[in-house]
């Protein structure tokens, strides 16, 4: 399945907690929503850390994590994302009022929370290289709750935003989809690897609340790691 099995998952979950936060409305408890979340925290914690142990030369995996950081602080990716999403919401609340104001607000800011992120781009690179959609799926969780919560107090507009992540990620999807041929399973391993080290960065400094980590500013390491180790390759170093 090209569009990916992981993002339809992802399309059903967010459908399906959108509807139960309409349905709670207000009634759902703050420490349990904080309690779920910190549990989903824990699990994309420990999943990181044994995405990170398939790598073969961990060298690879902090050569392109340093690197990487450089240039997303360089290009500012984190400050960008941030200041996008700060520029839409404000343009669509001085336009509009009322419900229609609520609808827009709740669609844009969750379509912005679910499409932007390094789960989002790796989760959708690797169901279309491989067909393995475990980190989707983690994200589809997390995305249902979120939406569970949005839902509640931001209405319709939130379950909307699953058209948003149907597009976005099943455009990633078929992209990693027609790259396969190019993408040796070295390749992906490396990027898996690196992936796995932001997601540890994303449950401590997003999910549990640790400590502030800029974990968008780490996404171009996500091509340097197939990069290096198409080069090495070329230079016959084999792993």
């Amino acid at each position: 399945m090209i569009i990916g099995l992981g993002t339809l998952i992802n399309v059903i979950t967010i459908l399906v907690g959108s509807a139960l936060g309409i349905w709670l409305g207000s009634r759902l408890p703050e420490r349990v929503r904080q309690t779920v979340i910190a549990g989903l925290g824990l699990f994309t914690l420990c999943y990181g850390l044994s995405m990170f142990l398939k790598t073969q030369n961990s060298l690879i995996v902090l050569g392109s994590l340093l690197v990487g950081a450089l240039l997303g602080e360089w290009w500012k990716i984190e400050d960008g994302v941030k200041s996008l999403g700060g520029w839409l919401e404000h343009k669509f609340l001085r336009q509009n009022r009322g419900e229609q104001t609520r609808f827009v607000r709740g669609f844009m800011t969750t379509s912005l929370v679910y499409c932007i992120g390094p789960v989002a781009i790796l989760g959708a690179f690797q169901d279309g290289l491989s067909g393995d959609y475990k980190l989707l799926a983690i994200k589809a969780i997390l995305d249902g709750f979120a939406s569970l919560a949005f839902a509640s107090s931001l209405g319709l507009g939130v379950m909307f935003s699953s058209l948003s992540v149907l597009v976005y990620q099943g455009t990633l999807t078929l992209l990693a989809h027609q790259l396969q041929s190019l993408v040796t399973p070295t390749m992906t391993n490396e990027m898996s690897a690196v992936g796995g080290v932001i997601l540890v960065g994303i449950a401590i400094g997003s999910l549990l609340e640790i400590r502030p980590i800029r974990s968008g500013n780490f996404l171009p390491a996500l091509f340097i790691a197939p990069i290096v180790v198409a080069i090495l390759e070329m230079l016959g170093v084999h792993f």
